[in-house]
């Protein structure tokens, strides 16, 4: 039996991370809407064909192999990144049609995440691991 746990670099995954809030302060500040675009449509091609362009372009500037980088669960990325292409998607669709409370409602929350998992501490991470205590909880209830 192999062992092949499959991870991603932390640098690339705070790259991820900071590119997120980078364009969604940009946003907020220039008001260009557009800049959303770049964190969610590379998310949205990582979730989909697992090439996330920002991540590929931070790795040619990895000083170290990858493996040498303190690994993230892959899994939960994914899971985090679903999360963070929604909230973006909904962000920058309110914002096009002029529902600005709402596209800043979701702009700020998916910006305050990442900035959060930059520091230290993952709300996709303590979400997804809320939602296998809840449906481990309700199995249990079954039997």
């Amino acid at each position: 039996m192999t062992d092949n746990i499959r991870s991603i670099p932390r640098p690339l995954v705070r790259t991820n991370q900071w590119v997120i809030v980078l364009c969604v302060v940009l946003t907020w500040v220039t008001g260009i809407e557009w800049l959303l675009l770049i964190p969610l449509l590379s998310g949205l091609s990582g979730l989909l064909f697992g090439f996330n362009p920002v991540m590929q372009l931070a790795k040619r500037f990895l000083r170290k192999e990858p493996k040498e980088y303190l690994p993230e669960d892959w899994e939960q990325q994914q899971f985090n990144q679903k999360i963070a292409v929604s909230f973006l998607a909904i962000g920058f669709i309110s914002f096009l049609l002029g529902w600005n409370t709402l596209g800043f409602i979701f702009t700020i929350l998916v910006a305050v995440a990442a900035f959060v998992a930059i520091l230290g501490f993952c709300v996709g991470c303590f979400i997804h691991y809320q939602w296998g205590q809840y449906q481990y909880r309700r199995s249990i209830k079954k039997i």
